[in-house]
């Protein structure tokens, strides 16, 4: 379920003091009810790639389209991540040691993890886009908040963010959040 950028920017994440020049783009629930402690099983979910952001059709499909796409168009060339410098730079000492996991699906290159954010960073030459894992109280117990937050590079990166805003809302979150809901049930029933 989408949330309003307020679920966001009123909690007092570390993300805040570190990437005020980034945009919050959307702040999504995500189907993970836990305890106050399983933030890292849903880190592992993610960077593991099983129930994790791409392990549904649509969004494998529409990233599979945009890793092409980024291919032929030199979107992802290595020299791209160099642009712009990563987000582990402005890190303070404290969270320097905090790294937590790649993801193994996407190129996602984790920032830090504490015990109720991570964030993992994409940097090409369309964006430098942050994905902020919250783990939040919810009722009784807490669930995952995802937030995108992005910076687009120049003009391509304004352009394409426009352009990729309707399959995120209509093919991307929905698929993904369903996924993520379908391998937290999993992991849970497995445990």
């Amino acid at each position: 379920m989408r949330l309003a950028s307020t679920e966001h920017t009123s909690r007092p994440w570390r993300i805040h003091e570190i990437a005020a020049d980034f945009r919050l783009e959307d702040v999504w629930a995500m189907p993970t009810p836990g305890g106050p402690d399983d933030l890292a099983r849903l880190v592992d979910q993610f960077a593991s790639g099983t129930g994790g952001p791409i392990s549904s059709p649509v969004p494998k499909a529409l990233f599979a389209i945009r890793w092409q796409l980024g291919k032929v168009l030199g979107w992802d060339k290595k020299d791209a991540a160099e642009l712009m410098p990563s987000l582990r730079e402005r890190l303070p000492e404290d969270l320097a040691e905090t790294r937590g996991p790649d993801l193994q699906a996407v190129p996602f290159t984790s920032v830090y993890q504490t015990h109720d954010e991570w964030v993992a960073e994409i940097r090409n030459r369309t964006v430098h886009a942050l994905m902020h894992i919250g783990w939040v109280p919810d009722g009784d117990g807490h669930r995952g908040q995802m937030a995108v937050l992005v910076k687009p590079n120049g003009v391509l990166g304004r352009v394409y963010m426009m352009g990729i805003k309707p399959f995120r809302y209509l093919g991307v979150y929905p698929a993904l959040l369903r996924g993520i809901g379908r391998g937290w049930e999993a992991n849970a029933n497995s445990r």
